[in-house]
């Protein structure tokens, strides 16, 4: 699937903007994540773009979160390697745990994204340009600061091979390239 089909698949099942940039900001991500571990930048991508394509049809239920997604990719005719990433970047929803580096990636990948906006969104421009590496990390360790953000999760990081301050740096560069898309 071509990414502007992939993106309007998303458009289709999900409307709030934020979630949409949510879902951009985990894209960008994933496709440095997959040039960095020599993955194919595009299937990352699109998993990304495409993980939380049921968010809204779940209502944020975990235990069915993903389980919408997985019918609506196959029926989209997406590979069954982007469908189970995007599967088990919630594991609440399955009886196992990620293993692959694929899933590893996208569940970290699109949780750090969460961490990174809420750290802009508290400097007085809002904007991801003023961001340092440090601030996220210092943000990271305290866990009443954008407390429904899974510190554990971004900590998967290490499967990946990438020690924290190298994925957030990483992402918090990917996220740049795209900030004017995500209104940072």
């Amino acid at each position: 699937m071509e990414r502007n089909a992939a993106l309007e698949l998303l458009k289709k099942h999900v409307k709030n903007e934020n979630l949409l940039k949510h879902c951009l900001a985990s894209e960008a991500v994933m496709r440095a994540l997959a040039a960095r571990l020599g993955a194919d930048p595009e299937l990352w991508g699109l998993a990304g773009l495409l993980h939380d394509v049921d968010a809204e049809l779940t209502s944020g239920d975990l235990k069915r979160h993903t389980l919408e997604a997985e019918k609506i990719l196959l029926g989209a005719g997406l590979p069954g390697e982007l469908v189970e990433a995007v599967k088990m970047h919630n594991e609440a929803a399955h009886s196992v745990k990620r293993e692959q580096l694929f899933h590893k990636a996208l569940a970290a990948g699109e949780t750090v994204t969460g961490l990174i906006t809420a750290t802009a969104l508290v400097y007085p421009d809002r904007k991801l340009a003023g961001v340092k590496v440090s601030s996220v990390i210092k943000r990271m360790k305290d866990k009443r600061f954008a407390a429904s953000v899974d510190r554990g999760i971004i900590m998967e990081c290490g499967a990946l091979g990438l020690k924290l301050d190298e994925f957030v740096e990483l992402s918090l560069a990917a996220m740049l390239a795209i900030a004017p898309d995500l209104g940072l």
